[in-house]
């Protein structure tokens, strides 16, 4: 007899009581209601036997996670936190290792791959520690931002190609494997279908259809021994590709 099944109709009452289901109520005993197991009927709450889909005794949906640890893959990772892909990824190169984007990242787990680069468990630690932290950052989701270190740089190559006083121009276009990339370049001035944004001394010119997806994005700057870059971080971002080069909604 399975757990929900019902008792024939044949048997006599002390039978139906020895050899009652866990899901049969049981009024003489109001106490036990409380250890009752997951078949155990929760008038009060329906809708929680509809949302796993499977029977009484089905196991609870796994519950998503929200840090990073050692045990996690590379795909696994950049699947999990799309929406901050470019550092993430970034954040693992610099680590030492180079199979972002590569097939290793499909099974290899960020501790398996850390030793097998020739990293110890307090570099591996390190790691995890750090990609949690940036996880960990608070997003403005009412403004588009660029973070000291960026706009700094920015700056800079401003000054080198003789465009001082210039904004930045914020933009995604359709490109590599799925669906959008970011542009950054330069910009004189708002057009009448931006929108500006102002973060550290840099205007940030956005078209206005575009803001909806790009609310919220945060364009820092980092550098590693394997390329820099301005990267982007979008609480928009649903998935990203396993190179955290580009993303889709």
């Amino acid at each position: 007899m399975s757990c929900c099944s019902k008792p024939n109709k044949d048997q006599g009452p002390s039978q139906n009581q020895s050899q009652s289901s866990c899901c049969s109520p049981k009024k003489e005993q109001p106490p036990q209601q409380s250890q009752s197991s997951c078949c155990s009927p929760k008038e009060e709450q329906p809708h929680q036997h509809q949302s796993h889909g499977g029977g009484c005794c089905s196991a609870p949906a796994p519950t998503k996670k929200t840090n990073i640890d050692k045990n996690m893959t590379i795909e696994e990772i950049l699947g999990m936190f799309p929406y901050k892909a470019q550092r993430l990824s970034q954040e693992i190169t610099n680590a030492g290792l180079h199979c972002v984007g590569c097939h290793a990242a499909v099974w290899e787990t960020l501790e398996g791959g850390m030793l097998g680069h020739g990293k110890n468990q307090h570099q591996i630690d390190d790691l995890v520690n750090k990609l949690n932290n940036l996880l960990a950052e608070k997003i403005d989701i009412s403004s588009i931002a660029i973070t000291r270190r960026a706009a700094d740089k920015f700056l800079e190559i401003l000054s080198e190609e003789g465009k001082q006083g210039w904004g930045m121009r914020f933009s995604e276009e359709l490109a590599g494997c799925n669906g959008f990339e970011y542009v950054l370049d330069f910009s004189e001035k708002a057009e009448k279908e931006d929108q500006t944004f102002t973060a550290n001394g840099i205007e940030i010119h956005v078209k206005k259809a575009m803001v909806p997806r790009l609310l919220g994005s945060e364009i820092d700057y980092v550098e590693g021994l394997r390329g820099s870059g301005f990267k982007v971080s979008n609480p928009n971002v649903r998935s990203s590709c396993g190179c955290g080069t580009s993303h889709n909604y």
